[in-house]
C-alpha cells in the first residue's frame, strides 16, 4: 500500500506549454490604452484617501500584462468598462483585506478540518482546489467567505507557466451541508466581477437531488460562460477521471479531466493516497506558497516591477531560476 500523502504537490514545469500567443492590432490597442491608464506616474486608485491611493507594489505586480487582458475579454473589449472594472478589484481587494488582515492565523480555524485544500493538477495543468462542505466546522460568518478566497489567491500562487485557471472540485458525499443561499450569492458575485476567467472548471460530484434543486435555483445568477464550465458527477476509472462515459469512449480530446496520480482516492477514485492532517498540511502549504510568492515577486522586480510585466515571464524565470530575457522579450510594460 501506498505511503499516504499530506502535502500539496509541487508546481508542474509544463516545458512544452506554449507561450501567450501574439495579440491582433486592435487587440494591442485596447491592451495599450488599459495599460497607460494604470501605469502613468500619477496614477491613484479611485476612492481612496489622497495619501494612500498611489499603487502599491503588490498592486503593480497584480496589474500583469495576462490580468488586463482577462478584464479585457470579460468586459467584451470595451476598455472604458475594462478600466472601470480594474479599478473596483483594486478597491475591493483592499476593502475585503486581502492585503491586511486577512492572514493565514485569522483563516485557519476555517481550515483545520480540510473542507477546502489545494492537491494536484488536472490535464491542463490547473491547480485542483478542492470543496468538501461534509467537512463543515464553524457557523456562517465573514470569515467563512474570507477563507474561500484566501485559498484561492494560494491556488492561483501555484499556478505554473501558462496557467490562468482553477479546478474547482467539490464533492457533497457525506451529508453535505448546503451554504445558504446569500452566501452562494456572495461568492458567486466575487468570482464573477473580481476574479474574472479564472474559473477553468468546476466539477461536481455525488450532488443528490435537493441540491439539483439548488443549482437550478442559484443558475440565473451565474453567468452563462461560468455555467458552461460546470461538470457535475463526473466519470473516474482506472485510467483517470473523464467529464462523462460517452465522451471518454468516443475519445474526445479534452473528455480526461485528471491523470489518477494528481486526482485523490478519498471520493473522487484516484490513486493518489492524499488525508489531510492539518498539522502537516498546513504549515506545507504556508511555506510552498510563501516560497513561491518571494520568487516571483524576486522575479518581476527584475524584470523591473511595473505595471504589465507578463506572468509568463515571472514564472518561467522561477523555473528557471531566472536568467533576464532581452528587453524587447520581456513583455509589455510602462
Amino acid at each position: 500500500m501506498s505511503s499516504p500523502v499530506q502535502t500539496p504537490l509541487p508546481v508542474p514545469s509544463h516545458p512544452n506549454v506554449a507561450p501567450p500567443r501574439e495579440l491582433t492590432e486592435e487587440e494591442q490597442a485596447e491592451y495599450e490604452s488599459v495599460l497607460a491608464h494604470f501605469a502613468n506616474p500619477d496614477y491613484v486608485v479611485p476612492s481612496v484617501e489622497t495619501e494612500k491611493g498611489a499603487l502599491m507594489e503588490v498592486e503593480r505586480m497584480w496589474l500583469s500584462y495576462e490580468c488586463i487582458l482577462r478584464y479585457i475579454r470579460a468586459t467584451k473589449h470595451d476598455v472604458s468598462e475594462s478600466i472601470k472594472r480594474l479599478e473596483g478589484t483594486l478597491k475591493w481587494r483592499r476593502d475585503f483585506g486581502l492585503y491586511t488582515f486577512i492572514t493565514p492565523e485569522h483563516v485557519e480555524p476555517e481550515a483545520v478540518t480540510g473542507k477546502e485544500f489545494v492537491f494536484g493538477y488536472d490535464t491542463r495543468g490547473r491547480p485542483a482546489l478542492y470543496m468538501c462542505p461534509s467537512r463543515q466546522n464553524t457557523e456562517e460568518s465573514p470569515r467563512q467567505v474570507q477563507f474561500v478566497f484566501w485559498i484561492f489567491e494560494r491556488v492561483i500562487e501555484l499556478m505554473g507557466p501558462g496557467v490562468e485557471t482553477v479546478a474547482l472540485m467539490i464533492d457533497y458525499a457525506d451529508k453535505a451541508k448546503q451554504p445558504s443561499f446569500s452566501t452562494a450569492r456572495q461568492v458567486l458575485h466575487v468570482l464573477q466581477t473580481h476574479y474574472p476567467e479564472r474559473l477553468g472548471a468546476a466539477i461536481i460530484t455525488h450532488l443528490p437531488w435537493l441540491l439539483h434543486t439548488f443549482y437550478k435555483f442559484i443558475t440565473p445568477f451565474i453567468d452563462p460562460l461560468t455555467r458552461t464550465k460546470m461538470i457535475f458527477n463526473p466519470v473516474p476509472d482506472d485510467a483517470g477521471l473523464w467529464r462523462s462515459a460517452e465522451e471518454r469512449d468516443q475519445g474526445q480530446d479534452d473528455a480526461k479531466l485528471f491523470e489518477p496520480d494528481q486526482l485523490v482516492s478519498d471520493s473522487w477514485l484516484g490513486s493518489a493516497p492524499f488525508t489531510y492532517a492539518h498539522n502537516i498540511y498546513w504549515p506545507a502549504l504556508l511555506s510552498m506558497t510563501e516560497a513561491r510568492r518571494n520568487d516571483m515577486t524576486r522575479v518581476w522586480r527584475d524584470l523591473g516591477g511595473v505595471v504589465g510585466i507578463k506572468e509568463w515571464d515571472v514564472k518561467v524565470g522561477v523555473r528557471a531560476g531566472f536568467t533576464a530575457p532581452p528587453p524587447e522579450e520581456a513583455g509589455q510594460a510602462l
